[in-house]
């Protein structure tokens, strides 16, 4: 069985401009002020920390359809989707309810540094940066392995912190879901069938020169967001992504119709008529590595920075899939 990979939440190389501020207060439910909370938007550097009175200034884009994310020592994280420059936000935070997160205990025959070693795999990714960087808070994950369905899953009630030498960057990644499903009782990355992780993550940059530049932008080329930017804009070729059908190169314009509506790209894509749970699938060749691209719906949905809203309608295959977190780059990078 082949192997699949949905990722969620990867970054990309844009240029935000026409900046705006969101004003805000972060208060609890008793109304009193919460100082040094954390603000910022998914996937960005853009991070600011409330003052003494609970107040905070942060810099955002409109264009930028990202969620507000407000987390406080003990209390409930908030995600915002809806907000506006137009007022001050009032924000009421509830205390967090002090019990772990229910789950079922299964005994199973793999030990926690097999699953361990297939969670960073999938999620930190295999390539030279993936591999180099480094789970700060690794005891604050869990496992467990379904052995009736195969599934390996991962949670943590913490933040991860990940730091990434090889970019220069500090993430604070929170895990909202992650599963990997095995072809049969087994924990080897050779019987995995499909792998997916989701979360909201921070980008805080620790260092910046002309190496880690060069990797940044060797993280860049290739991966899923190169992909969607190029998709949206109609960029292929010999030194881009170029497509294939059926193993022959296409012409990417008979296979795809863009429109843009509301702040996003609405992508259309002709159905193959495939006999699986795909309508259309595609071979994709980028510097000589090749990659398969695989589309569940007649219609997905990017955002203007090269984002898949449709995160489970549109899995990957090959080359592009292997990059993971560890080359994940902040949705504001080259800002």
């Amino acid at each position: 069985m082949k192997e699949f990979f949905s990722l969620l939440f990867f970054g990309l190389l844009c240029n935000l401009s026409f900046s705006q501020y969101l004003k805000g207060r972060v208060v609890d439910t008793s109304n009193q002020p919460l100082p040094s909370a954390s603000v910022y938007f998914d996937g960005t550097t853009l991070a600011t920390l409330t003052n003494d009175n609970g107040e905070f200034i942060l810099e955002y884009n409109s264009k930028l359809s990202r969620p507000l994310v407000i987390s406080y020592i003990g209390y409930q994280t908030l995600y915002i989707q809806d907000y506006s420059s137009d007022q001050p936000m009032e924000i009421v935070m509830e205390v967090a309810e002090n019990k772990l997160k229910e789950v079922v205990i299964r005994k199973d025959r793999f030990s926690r540094k097999e699953k361990m070693k297939i969670f960073k795999e999938r999620f930190l990714g295999i390539t030279t940066f993936g591999m180099k960087a480094i789970i700060q808070n690794e005891s604050d994950i869990a496992f467990d392995y379904d052995e009736e369905t195969f599934t390996l899953t991962a949670y943590s009630q913490k933040p991860l912190i990940i730091l990434n030498p090889s970019l220069g960057y500090k993430i604070t990644y929170e895990l909202v879901d992650f599963e990997t499903k095995f072809s049969r009782l087994s924990i080897n990355s050779h019987a995995i069938s499909q792998s997916y992780y989701a979360g909201f993550s921070q980008f805080e940059e620790t260092k910046n020169n002309s190496k880690i530049g060069k990797n940044r932008e060797k993280a860049y080329k290739g991966s899923i967001v190169h992909f969607f930017r190029n998709l949206i804009n109609g960029v292929w070729g010999k030194n881009e992504f170029q497509l294939f059908a059926k193993g022959f190169l296409t012409n990417p314009a008979d296979h795809f119709t863009l429109a843009f509506e509301n702040d996003k790209y609405k992508v259309d894509v002709k159905n193959q008529k495939l006999n699986s749970n795909y309508i259309a699938s595609f071979g994709l060749l980028y510097d000589g590595e090749k990659s398969q691209v695989l589309f569940a719906t007649e219609t997905i949905y990017i955002d203007q920075f090269g984002n898949n809203i449709s995160l489970r309608d549109v899995t990957f295959s090959g080359a592009i899939s292997t990059k993971s977190v560890g080359d994940l780059l902040p949705l504001n990078y080259g800002m």
